[in-house]
């Protein structure tokens, strides 16, 4: 019974599909990796990653909790957790309280910066799903929830905010509207009948240009960043990759086939990697080890 109460948890928290995690790891170690300009302090690296576990966890159980009329009529959410009735609401509660406390309790080390920022983090994180109801573009929500461990990672590292940190935040804001409005073309006929607002809705026909455009901007963003940090070769390298299956992911969504935009909506965890790549290698270079 426990064991099985375990594994809803487990389910509930999305353990079973790291997908998410590693989107929102990704940003974050763009984050510190330029805050730090090479290996941050491996304690603040320690409590970012473990931060980033638990608040994706937290905000799977939040998004589940608000969703928990719907998701039984959406094809892809039917079986979740909450879906089919094996968790309930206070269970629900209580482990998204749970997680969001654990976070905190680890940031507290950090200064004050990064601390106050966390309680905009947790905000962002709790009031997201909720977005979908009012909101056309809930994936430009999505995109801030998910870029604001870069300003704390700043926070953290260095203690100031500076244009980089603004920078790479609006560049993640495109790149998670872009992968997210891929990932909302799936559910789009489901999410018509219900109600429930999208950016690939509220795109319309130019869906596909939509999140195309969104990841060109992207790019084109992480291009300035690369000129103004004054980054060499191998940040270029993965940027060029990173437009390469950028490309490719318009060849699996102009169709909008269901599965082939679930896949080009994966794909994106190589993308996070092969910029992430580009900048380690580009600062470890630069220092001369």
């Amino acid at each position: 019974m426990i064991k099985n109460r375990l594994i809803n948890y487990a389910k509930l928290m999305r353990l079973d599909k790291p997908i998410g995690i590693l989107l929102l790891l990704w940003p974050m170690l763009w984050g510190l990796w330029f805050a730090a300009e090479g290996l941050p302090d491996l304690m603040i690296l320690a409590i970012f990653m473990t931060g980033t576990l638990l608040m994706r966890s937290a905000g799977c159980v939040i998004n589940d909790y608000a969703d928990r009329k719907i998701d039984p009529h959406v094809e892809r959410t039917k079986n979740r957790p909450m879906a089919v009735g094996v968790v309930s609401s206070k269970e629900a509660l209580l482990l998204a309280g749970g997680l969001s406390f654990c976070a905190f309790l680890l940031i507290l080390p950090l200064n004050k910066l990064t601390i106050a920022l966390s309680v905009v983090a947790l905000f962002l994180a709790a009031s997201y799903p909720f977005t979908k109801r009012f909101f056309a573009m809930p994936q430009a929500y999505l995109g801030i929830a998910f870029s604001f461990g870069i300003p704390m990672a700043f926070a953290a590292q260095t203690g100031e905010l500076p244009l980089v940190t603004w920078l790479l935040m609006l560049a993640t804001l495109f790149w998670v509207i872009a992968y997210d409005t891929a990932y909302a073309m799936v559910d789009k006929a489901d999410d018509l009948k219900i109600g429930i607002r999208t950016s690939a809705i509220t795109f319309g026909r130019f869906d596909v240009v939509g999140v195309m455009a969104c990841h060109l901007i992207f790019i084109g963003i992480m291009v300035l960043i690369g000129i103004l940090q004054q980054l060499d070769i191998a940040y270029y390298i993965g940027l060029a990759i990173a437009l390469k299956m950028i490309i490719y992911q318009y060849v699996l969504i102009r169709n909008r086939d269901t599965t082939k935009c679930f896949k080009a909506f994966l794909d994106n965890n190589r993308v996070g990697a092969v910029i992430f790549s580009g900048i380690a290698l580009d600062f470890f270079i630069s220092s001369g080890l």
